[in-house]
Formats: structure tokens, sequence, C-alpha cells
């Protein structure tokens, strides 16, 4: 970056010369893209008032296009794409007449007051190899065939499908929503970087409008459909206001047609909120802060506390995100069960009784089993949910300093601080400190059985935070269905269910898989087992990030 001192002196000169070109030869653009409008506009001044030209677009003159924090990948890409649409100009014949050039080049003839020579240095370099190996790779139609790591190499693009997928889904057009989605996992599971539009030819679940609006970033940075979408008032409504748990897009709908814009709105209009929904504006701010896997692994500690406490020997699996090795989340999910059959039948109202009398739930609603293969055979649900026992929770997790600590180390069966004292240099408490406290809100005989944590950023300086939790119970025999159907992704859980039907003849869900054309129910003990039922290779949780 020039220094404005010098700045002045150089618009100056810019501005005194004769207008006179002195290197006709020498025909300059600046690509715009990554330097911005107003330093373009300064070093095309510069460039003028030492006898450059300097052209405002591009053109079939340009012999030298000058680039500023752009890879050669995407100066060319960008090149390529103004030559193809020059009526007349064969784009290889062309392509090697014009230099792209980094920004140092154009400083350093400006420094010296004529061109200089073109060094190696200058040139952007073009891996020549980009694209061969993506042309030629074959991604597999279906989400549950594809290994998907949880962070993929074209998060530019995966991000600008994944807003249009959510403001189609705002719309209610859930095919639409479902159609971005895929192109964006398609996108996530390429082993590099996508530089070039021809690098997808062929590829599965890229529609024309996907692949428009992918050209547009390739070749100009930026998406201004996906740019004019996240800046909507619709959209940008739409995400705070079903941003508050127990909203579906509905209602949330409804009320920005209603003219509710903002949660302050929402509090003043006097509309009748059902609980949840009471619960979840209430504990927006918290709820709406990520899950760290800490604060999950801690939860994890006092379910399992609880679950124990009212069933032995019962079993305790985190599943979601964090199962797929996620560090943050929105929610924490639980499955529970116990290896003898029918042992965990009502044993979520005791779990929920449990935690309720040791202060941990804000809010919680809890609906039954409903799912009796029997009698319903493997007719297809109405929905994606299945209908296990589960309890919707919000829960109290307690945050405090050092002190409040030694609480949740003794809670999870850790030595505390004080403890190792004896055996390790950690140094003891001095004069005047103390191992526990307790809080205003709270009774002290509670406060003993709650871990702590550090504040979270957004806690509002209050002693704890809000968090969801889902529990999910599920006889043993329905596990390795239910862990398969909890563990997610969304994606990679509905092109499971799709590959079942449409390749296999086969009815999947969380809580069963029916083979329709034997008419029998296969059975499995773990997840593997479903994979080779279906014919599927088996692929790892940490792989499932469609």
């Amino acid at each position: 970056m020039v220094p404005f001192k010098k700045r002045r002196i150089q618009l100056h000169a810019a501005s005194s010369g004769d207008g006179t070109i002195k290197y006709p030869q020498v025909v300059i653009f600046l690509l715009e893209r990554k330097m911005g409008a107003s330093r373009k506009s300064f070093l095309t001044q510069l460039g003028r008032g030492k006898g450059f030209l300097v052209e405002e677009s591009f053109n079939q003159s340009v012999t030298h296009v000058v680039s500023e924090n752009n890879s050669g990948d995407e100066a060319r890409t960008w090149l390529n794409s103004q030559l193809s649409k020059q009526s007349g100009v064969e784009k290889n014949s062309t392509r090697e007449e014009i230099h792209v050039l980094d920004i140092s080049w154009y400083t350093e003839s400006m420094r010296v007051g004529c061109p200089v020579d073109i060094l190696d240095r200058h040139r952007l370099q073009v891996c020549p190899e980009c694209g061969t190996e993506l042309t030629e790779f074959s991604v597999p139609s279906y989400a549950c065939q594809r290994c998907t790591p949880l962070m993929g190499h074209n998060s530019r693009l995966t991000d600008a499908l994944s807003i249009l997928a959510d403001s189609a889904e705002f719309s209610e057009n859930e095919g639409r929503s479902v159609a971005f989605r895929r192109a964006a996992a398609v996108l996530k599971f390429l082993p590099q970087p996508v530089t070039r539009l021809k690098q997808l030819h062929g590829l599965p679940c890229l529609g024309e409008h996907s692949l428009r609006v992918i050209k547009e970033i390739l070749e100009e940075g930026v998406s201004l459909e996906v740019e004019t979408t996240k800046h909507s008032k619709q959209y940008t409504v739409l995400k705070i206001l079903t941003g508050i748990f127990g909203v579906g897009v509905k209602t949330a709908d409804r009320w920005f047609r209603e003219g509710i814009h903002t949660l302050s709105e929402l509090r003043r209009s006097g509309h009748a909120l059902n609980r949840a929904q009471q619960a979840g504006l209430q504990h927006y701010e918290d709820l709406n802060l990520p899950v760290t896997k800490t604060e999950a692994v801690i939860i994890g500690q006092i379910v399992k506390k609880a679950v124990n406490a009212v069933l032995e020997g019962a079993e305790i699996t985190l599943i979601g995100g964090f199962r797929r090795g996620k560090q943050t989340g929105h929610d924490v999910d639980f499955l529970i069960t116990h290896p003898e059959e029918s042992r965990e039948e009502g044993l979520m109202p005791k779990v929920v009784s449990w935690l309720e009398s040791q202060g941990y739930l804000l809010y919680q609603k809890t609906t039954r089993n409903s799912y009796l293969e029997a009698k319903e055979g493997p007719g297809q649900p109405s929905s994606n949910m299945d209908r296990f026992e589960r309890c919707f929770l919000i829960f109290r997790l307690p945050v405090d300093t050092d002190e409040g600590k030694v609480q949740m180390e003794r809670l999870i069966g850790l030595p505390t601080q004080t403890e190792n004292c004896t055996q390790t240099n950690m140094r003891t408490p001095v004069d005047g400190e103390t191992e526990t406290k307790t809080h205003p809100s709270v009774d002290a005989s509670t406060q003993k059985r709650i871990p702590v944590l550090e504040p979270t950023q957004g806690s509002r300086d209050q002693p704890w935070r809000a968090v969801r939790v889902d529990l999910v119970v599920s006889p043993h025999s329905q596990f390795a269905f239910a862990l398969l159907g909890w563990t997610g992704s969304k994606l990679f859980e509905r092109d499971l269910r799709r590959w079942a039907k449409q390749e296999k003849a086969m009815s999947l869900s969380s809580h069963a898989l029916y083979n329709s054309i034997q008419r029998t129910y296969l059975r499995a003990s773990s997840e593997e087992e479903i994979f080779a039922h279906l014919g599927l290779e088996y692929i790892p949780p940490s792989e499932r990030n469609a």
C-alpha cells in the first residue's frame, strides 16, 4: 500500500502530466477484482500521468493484464471469460499474446517511469495440471457412496450454494433447496479446488442454476444472485426468526408478512407464543451461540450420571455432528439404550425428573415411543422424523471461574486440583480461596451437583448458559438403525433412504430396514451390517459430512 504522503505527491504528478502516450506498444488493463475500485482509479491515474496507456475496460488491444491478490488460475479464468465474450476472437490463439502479471511489475515500472522487463517473478503462475484430475474424476451420484470430510476445498462455492438452499427453504421450495444442497455436497467431496467450470463437466447433481452461480463466482469472484439474496430483507429476517427455538419457516414467514422483523418487535407484538417459542425467545442469545465439544462432553457426563441413577447398565452415546468430528454445533444429541430389550421402557420420564430435581432444565418436552413394527409395518413415514421416545431440552449449563471447576471435576470422576497437589507441583489454594461458590439463583444443596465452565461469550455475565439438548431412547434391537439415522448428515441420511428405495427396493428408517421384495425385515447389530445389507461400502461417521 502506498503511504498517504507519497500518494498525494504521485497523484499530483499524475494530474500534471501532458497526456502524451510514451509507450503505445504496452496497453495495460488493471483487474479490479480483489484490488478495489478506489485503488484501481488511483493506479490508473498514476500510470497515465507517467505516459502509460491504461484502459478503463478490457478490449482486444490489451497486452498486459495486471492483477493484485489474485492467483494465476483466478486471473487466467477471468481472462478466458473475457476473451470468450469477444466476437471473432480465438481464445487459444490470443492467450499467449497477453501477459498476466502481478502488481509488482506495474509498481516497478511506475518507479522507473518506463515498462521494466518482465521477469519470472512478475508472471502469475498457472498450474498446468490444474483441472485434469477433476475432469477425469468420477463422483458417485449418491452422497452415501462418497467419503465427505468436514472441511472441503471449495468452501466459497459451497457456502454460496448453501445460502441459496436456505433461501429456497424459506420460500418452502423443498425441491430447489435439496438441489442446491446436493450440488454443494458434490463440490465439498472434490479432492482439490475448482478453478475452471470445465472441471465439473459430467459430474452429478450440478444443475444449470448451480453451474451458473459457480461460473459467476469463478470468473467474477462473487455471485450477484447470492449477494442480493444474502442481504435481502426477507432472508435476513427469516434467518433471525427461524433461529428461535420452536419457530418454523411458516410461522416466521407469517410474522415477516405481518411486519415483525426483529426480536424486540416480536416481543411487543402481543402474539401468543407456545411454551417452546417462549423459551426460545427468552434464551435466544445463548441458543444461537455455538456449542463446543467440551460443553457437549460435560453435558454428556451429566446425562450419564442421570441415566445411571435411574437405570443401571444403560448406555449413552453422543450422536449428531459431534460424532462426525465437529468441534462446534448448534445443539447436543444423545442416544440412550440398554443391552436388555425393553429395559429402556419408561426411562425418559425418570431421567428428566432427575435432571429437573438437580436444576439442569430450563425447558423440556417429552414424546412417547409410537413405533410399532408388528402392527404398522415398513410404510414410509409422512416426514423424516422417527418415532422414538425423546425429550427436547433447553439445558441449564452452569459457567463460572476456576473455583467452580472443582465441582465439575468431581462430578465426572476426575481428581481435583487440590487432590493433585500432593502428587504434582500444581499450586495449592492461597489464603482466602474457596473450593466452591454458591450462586444466589441456585439452592446450595443443588449447587454442589452442578459442574461449571468458563463464561461463554454472550452469556451476559449470568452464572449459566442455555444449551439445546435432545435425548433419544431406543430399544437395543433398533439401536444400530437409530445410531445411523441420528449421526447425519441430513443429506447423507436422505440419500441412504433414497438408495435403499431406488436401488435396492428396500425401506430404511431409524427404526428398521425392510426388504420389499422378500417382505422381510433385515436385522443388524451395527452400522456396518446395515451398509452390507444395502450393498454399500461402509463409510465411518467422520466422512459422512455431505
